[in-house]
């Protein structure tokens, strides 16, 4: 199988922590140069200064508040001008939890801006760089909600399915380039934000948090929460050279918790 990465450069957006900082690592070990992107400065060095360096990568960092579409562009119009990018993991937090029918519209555009927005500047900042080299892999962490709504995540919900459209529309359109564009969805993975759901849902049930989290296991048919390893192999195997028949997919990464095909 050929996953080497060695040659390649790849953007993961959302690296500071969790999925995207393990994506980061995976991607760096199968010999890719890696850049990681977010607000945080100290925590994305951190990072920088865990990736695998054995093959010869050099890897670097962007730094951008992801709320701010017009610096998340011009860091990454700054980046391809010294180095053409042929991964870009897209990765951000999610909105706000709450029923649609209560939130305010203001917080649908918030959310629209952030993701799909800042997913769209970003692909065509990149994409000189990916067609002059035929690879490209944009590669969009979103969520099982694009197959089975989330009960209480309306806004998520909504944008992450209008993301999932989008990039089911770019791979009809990218694919003669030897650019692919897939979704990996992932399921509950024990990060700090899976953490906070379960704070969150303990507090308002009265449950304990260990009762929440066995209740969250039991949904899952394999028993129990991901590893954020566990997701990035899934994205490292879509940006590598075997991939290349596969796109336009949406793939979860949730231990078969999504009852839907």
């Amino acid at each position: 199988m050929k996953l080497d990465l060695r040659g390649k450069h790849a953007l993961v957006c959302g690296a500071s922590q969790g999925i995207g900082r393990a994506c980061a690592l995976e991607l760096a070990a199968l010999g890719a140069d890696v850049t990681v992107f977010g607000r945080n400065a100290d925590s994305l060095a951190a990072v920088r200064a865990e990736l695998d360096t054995a093959l010869g990568q050099a890897h670097g960092l962007l730094v951008a508040d992801f709320n701010d579409n017009a610096a998340v562009k011009r860091a990454a119009e700054e980046l391809v001008l010294a180095k053409p990018v042929h991964i870009l993991v897209n990765n951000t937090g999610g909105p706000a939890p709450g029923p649609a029918h209560t939130a305010e519209p203001a917080a649908f555009l918030a959310a629209f801006s952030q993701h799909l927005i800042n997913n769209q500047n970003l692909v065509q900042t990149l994409l000189p760089g990916m067609k002059a080299a035929g690879y490209g892999r944009v590669i969009n962490v979103i969520s099982t909600s694009v197959k089975q709504p989330i009960p209480n995540l309306g806004v998520s919900n909504t944008v992450r399915g209008a993301v999932a459209s989008w990039a089911k529309t770019l791979a009809g359109e990218l694919g003669r380039f030897g650019i692919t564009v897939n979704n990996v969805l992932p399921g509950a993975t024990d990060t700090a934000r899976l953490a906070a759901i379960i704070a969150n849902k303990s507090a308002k049930t009265g449950k304990s948090p260990d009762e929440v989290i066995e209740e969250e296991k039991s949904g899952i048919p394999v028993g129990r929460f991901a590893q954020p390893e566990e997701f990035a192999y899934a994205v490292a195997f879509l940006a590598s050279p075997s991939a290349a028949y596969i796109t336009g997919i949406n793939l979860p990464v949730d231990g078969g918790r999504t009852l839907c095909l």
